[in-house]
């Protein structure tokens, strides 16, 4: 069953996160000849289909923008859920949001209440409402494993070594079972980085490390 709504209609969100340097970068990426239709199949309001990808971005909101990059996906890669082993998934969980450190740092939105454990690493300028780097410094992207790692080792003090596939897994899960603060039931849409299962006194859990295109509070709220 679909969670992102399309088949009924426009439906809005409360976005907490939204990557922009990814949805320009999927939406340039997507075939002239396609916009037409994926615009059609998102349901966006244009009076005139027949235009250039950039012409398109330039004139689509954002959010926009991202509807019709989620229908190329949802075409292109057969988007799955947090449970399949998918390039892209869509997923809920209770998140709690850590590891930022300033507008330039990482941000990591971690889920346990799930099964699977989810970890979200991004970008904190791509924090709704949250504070832009100065010009000065530029935006540093964090959506990948050598920030996660970084990030990881910074919470293990006097570990200077480098992670491997099986350690980052295992500091993942410790990161997100120590992360504290209200969870945050949340919908979301990432691209995964890495799943694999760590046992962890007895008990077996999977962990699905993902990068999120976007982050919103789901309709239904739930309680811990």
């Amino acid at each position: 069953m679909r969670t992102d709504g399309r088949e009924a209609g426009h439906r809005v969100r409360y976005y907490l996160y939204l990557s922009d340097a990814k949805l320009d970068m999927l939406f340039e990426q997507i075939p002239q000849k396609l916009l037409p239709r994926l615009v059609t199949e998102a349901k966006v309001d244009l009076k005139v289909v027949s235009f250039s990808v950039q012409r398109a971005q330039s004139e689509m909101s954002r959010y926009d923008r991202l509807e019709v990059v989620e229908a190329f996906l949802e075409r292109e890669y057969d988007v799955g859920w947090m449970t399949e082993p998918a390039f892209w998934f869509r997923g809920e969980s209770g998140l709690r949001v850590s590891g930022a450190d300033g507008a330039g740092g990482p941000v990591l939105m971690t889920g346990t209440d799930s099964e699977p454990v989810v970890v979200l690493i991004g970008s904190a300028h791509h924090v709704m409402g949250g504070e832009q780097p100065s010009p000065e410094l530029g935006r540093v992207g964090h959506s990948w494993l050598p920030s996660l790692h970084r990030l990881l080792q910074n919470a293990r003090p006097g570990n200077t070594g480098s992670l491997d596939d099986r350690g980052t897994l295992r500091d993942s899960l410790a990161f997100a079972q120590q992360a504290t603060g209200p969870a945050m039931w949340c919908e979301f849409l990432a691209r995964q980085l890495m799943r694999g299962t760590v046992t962890q006194e007895g008990r077996t859990r999977e962990v699905v490390i993902g990068t999120p295109l976007y982050v919103a509070m789901c309709d239904e709220i739930r309680g811990p």
